[in-house]
Order: C-alpha cells, then sequence, then structure tokens
C-alpha cells in the first residue's frame, strides 16, 4: 500500500531487504486521469519475474530431521534452538511444509485508533476495504500465525493502480519464523499518502505474501480510496 519514493528499511528476524520502486513520470501521468474503480489488472513483469527466480533450495526438512541435522556442531546447534525457541517438536507433527496464516492488517497512524483488517475467508474484501487522509503519515502491520514448520524467507509484495496505471509497488522482507502457538507481528515503515485533487479517488490494489519456495500464502485483491479526511 505504500506510496513513498524514498527507499526505506525495516527490521525483520533474519536479513531484511525492502524494495521500494515508484516513477515520478508514472505517478504525474496516473494522477492525472479522472477518477474510476478499476478491476485488478494482470500480473505485471515484476510479478512474473519473481516467478522465475525462483531458486531450488534442495529437499525440505521436518523439525524433528532439522534437529538431527549436523546436531554435532556446536554453533548450529545453538542457532536452531534460538530459531525454534520453545517449540514443541511433539506437537508441531512430521509436516514438510510450513503454514502461514495471515489473521489481520492494520493501519496505524499517529493521534488514531489503528484500522483493523480482518482477512475475510475467501481473500478478498467485498467492496471498498478502507479509506486513507490525502497527505497523511501511516504504517501497515501484519499479525499472522506459522505452524507445521520453520518458513523461510516470508515476503510481503503490494502493487497499487489508479484507473488501470501502476502508480507505485512495494516488496519487503518480512524474515524467517519458526511455528508457535502465539501470532507474530510486523510493521512496515511509515509512509505518506499522496495529496491534492487528482490524487484523491479510487484505488486498486493486490497484496502477496509468499516465501524463498514461492509459495503462496494469501492473496488479496482490493480497492480503497483516499480523500480529504479519515471516515
Amino acid at each position: 500500500m505504500g506510496f513513498d519514493d524514498k527507499g526505506k528499511e525495516g527490521a525483520a528476524p533474519d536479513a531484511p531487504e525492502t524494495h521500494h520502486e515508484g516513477s515520478g513520470d508514472e505517478r504525474g501521468t496516473a494522477l492525472s486521469r479522472h477518477t474510476s474503480e478499476g478491476s485488478i489488472p494482470a500480473p505485471t513483469e515484476d510479478e512474473e519475474e519473481d516467478v522465475e527466480r525462483k531458486i531450488d533450495l534442495g529437499p525440505q526438512c521436518t523439525l524433528k530431521e532439522q534437529l538431527e541435522k549436523d546436531k554435532d556442531d556446536e554453533s548450529l546447534r545453538r542457532w536452531k534452538e534460538q530459531l525454534l525457541g520453545s517449540v514443541d517438536i511433539n506437537a508441531v507433527g512430521e509436516s514438510l511444509e510450513p503454514e502461514v496464516k495471515i489473521l489481520s492488517l492494520a493501519i496505524k497512524a499517529a493521534g488514531r485508533e489503528d484500522i483493523v483488517l480482518p482477512i475475510p475467508e475467501s481473500g478478498n474484501p467485498e467492496g471498498l476495504w478502507f479509506t486513507l487522509k490525502e497527505g497523511s503519515r501511516y504504517s501497515l502491520m501484519f499479525t499472522f500465525q506459522v505452524s507445521h514448520n520453520i518458513v523461510s524467507g516470508l515476503k510481503y509484495t503490494n502493487t497499487v493502480w489508479k484507473t488501470g496505471l501502476k502508480v507505485d509497488s512495494t516488496k519487503e522482507m518480512i524474515g524467517t519464523f519458526s511455528p508457535q502457538a502465539e501470532p507474530y507481528t510486523h510493521e512496515m515503515p511509515e509512509e505518506t499518502t499522496p495529496s491534492g485533487l487528482f490524487a484523491r479517488g479510487t484505488y486498486s490494489a493486490r497484496s502477496k505474501f509468499v516465501d524463498d519456495d514461492n509459495k503462496l500464502y494469501l492473496e488479496i485483491n482490493y480497492t480503497f480510496d483516499i480523500k480529504k479526511d479519515w471516515l
């Protein structure tokens, strides 16, 4: 949901990497058109490239197998114990595939209560999902749960369109997480919504959560408004 053109860094459990792209010419063109609610366009070249860049990370292992591997290496053993924390190995089963469930997204703005957006069962909200105030600073926070196995390189991507033209694209490396009963939270760097007559209107967006294996855990297609004030 990003709009800032400045490079941003976000903290994450391992080596986070944030990539934010946007073109001034592209933005100017998009905001000079009349407002309309467009459908979600087909995947962009950037999104297709992500699929093509999938790396073979080798065979997956269950958590028990992970602990057995390199058990004579003291440094690796300590690192695994730190990563897994208090995970009950017997409780997570023998599943190879990690499971990540995105529980909610929240929009945080200073001086206002958080706008908590529960994830619909279908993954796609019906109608307008939320409204942002023009020129306001806000951040996005995810709440998610990991089960079964370690998820490696969980990543968030978001693409925004206005009148069918891409006006913003954001990528954020969230990190690597072990399964646990308690949900995790991750807050994105603060951003600023555009302002002015041509910035107001309805936008369409697509958000995805994928891991290093390019496994898709959630895709949300939604619309939102930018108005003079919060609702």
